[in-house]
């Protein structure tokens, strides 16, 4: 049974249709763009999002040229906007999860930081879905719903009013233990909106005609979680990292909810008919996003960049990049801290400052792998990655000498959407799909001392920035 998987991304959106096998039959991919009107605005039009959804899924259908028996949806996690509950018209634009302007909500809501922590496993941190959901119902409008884009995408696909369990553990409304809308949380931020129905990942929770024909619409999914799913990383311990837009260290911590001691999150993995798993998460907000900036400006003209440029030169003259353009997350949790090159003088060149971002990127991946090394207690023994930027040789083989272990790149580079097709062929009855063979395991080649020096120098910067913001 053929599959249609969406992947829902920040900078666009991806269609693949799954053979039963586990190969692609066929893949499109539409563009989302977003806006900074002002620093700290990051927006997405709701209708060019829908558009993307729709057009995605229909270009892959006909290239496929195959009938499939379901559609599945991963979705960006924590993106916000209102919406007419009745007919599915936005009422707002859509606050994307780098969207920094509800720090004055987290600011005003301070004192409950710890309260909200030990309910929710998160953070007070406008990344979170509800402090954007109460600054649009402060600041836009009272009317309709405020919910995240999966909920309102899933209405408009299927007129049901849903989000899995591991999308709503990102919104700081969530009862990490117990599962279920947290009415203290909701009443701390406010909120009194309709509350979507929790759905599993592996259940049919509707039907839809947008892709011709009458569709099960099953394997609903937060993109991270689905990645997680992907590359097989079902047990405790396991940990992987996707560099999309932003980069997101997931680590699983097994069948019941743990607590970060070194500053990472807490969040529900999947729930399935077999019973949920939980993890720990950080992230790197500005990854994909800083290296379009950066085409922007005019230091690198494309991604390919990092290889070409940053590949020809051994060291980065002294430079160093902090790659914080939407602020620091885990451990940091400083939402106003800006990016910055440091240490810049007359030796470096266009290569030097892209080898620095590179390491700049691996740095911050290799902050959180210490992090989750604290809470599980024992080494990271292998990084497994995913996402469009473990192309780049450079940044791999950076994140295995600052790891000093061995990073495992996903045969695909499409783990989000496979994981959610996944869990869609287990809802309508089939077995899953098969593990995909080939993966590439990049060894490192610097030794530890290269390593403790290099982030030694890179947390010096994280400092200097942070002191600046």
């Amino acid at each position: 049974m053929h599959i249609l998987a969406l992947d829902q991304g920040t900078s666009a959106t991806k269609a693949l249709v799954v053979r039963d096998d586990g190969t692609i039959a066929a893949t499109a991919e539409r563009p989302v763009r977003s806006g900074s009107p002002e620093p700290g605005h990051v927006e997405i039009d709701p209708g060019e999002l829908l558009a993307s959804v729709l057009d995605a899924g229909r270009a892959a259908l006909e290239e496929a040229d195959a009938p499939v028996g379901g559609v599945a949806l991963a979705n960006q996690g924590e993106t916000v906007l209102a919406w007419d509950r009745l007919t599915g018209r936005p009422l707002s634009r859509c606050l994307v999860w780098q969207d920094r302007r509800a720090t004055e909500v987290c600011d005003r809501l301070r004192e409950h930081a710890g309260r909200l922590g030990e309910l929710t496993g998160l953070t007070l941190d406008p990344y979170f879905s509800a402090p954007k959901m109460r600054w649009l119902r402060e600041h836009v409008t009272d009317d309709g719903v405020v919910t995240t884009t999966d909920t309102w995408l899933l209405h408009r696909l299927t007129g049901e009013f849903v989000t899995d369990t591991a999308t709503a553990s990102r919104s700081l409304l969530l009862d990490l233990a117990e599962r279920r809308w947290s009415d203290e949380a909701w009443e701390i931020f406010g909120l009194d909106e309709e509350r979507p129905r929790l759905v599993r990942s592996d259940e049919v929770i509707g039907t839809t005609t947008a892709f011709g024909g009458e569709l099960p619409v099953a394997g609903v999914i937060v993109d991270q979680s689905a990645a997680l799913w992907a590359q097989r990383c079902r047990e405790a311990g396991d940990v992987k990292c996707t560099y999309g837009s932003g980069a997101f260290l997931v680590a699983n911590c097994g069948d019941r909810p743990a607590r970060s001691a070194a500053g990472l999150t807490a969040s529900v993995a999947w729930t399935l008919a077999d019973g949920p798993r939980w993890c720990l998460d950080g992230q790197v907000y500005t990854v994909g996003t800083a290296l379009g900036w950066l085409r922007e400006v005019g230091l690198l003209d494309a991604a390919e960049d990092l290889d070409r440029l940053g590949g020809t030169v051994g060291d980065t003259a002294g430079t160093v990049f902090v790659p914080a353009l939407a602020g620091l997350a885990a451990p940091y949790w400083q939402p106003q801290a800006t990016g910055a090159f440091l240490g810049l003088n007359l030796a470096a060149t266009r290569a030097h400052l892209a080898r620095a971002v590179a390491e700049g990127i691996a740095a911050q991946v290799a902050e959180l792998a210490t992090a989750a090394v604290t809470d599980l207690g024992h080494p990271i023994t292998r990084l497994r990655v995913d996402g469009g930027l473990t192309r780049s040789r450079l940044l791999l083989q950076l994140q295995a000498d600052l790891l000093q272990c061995p990073v495992e790149v996903f045969a695909s580079p499409h783990a989000t959407a496979l994981g959610a097709a996944d869990l869609a062929a287990r809802a309508l009855g089939d077995g899953g799909l098969p593990d995909l063979p080939g993966a590439t395991v990049v060894e490192p080649v610097r030794d530890d001392a290269w390593a403790a020096e290099r982030l030694a120098r890179w947390r010096s910067a994280v400092e200097a920035t942070r002191s600046w913001s």
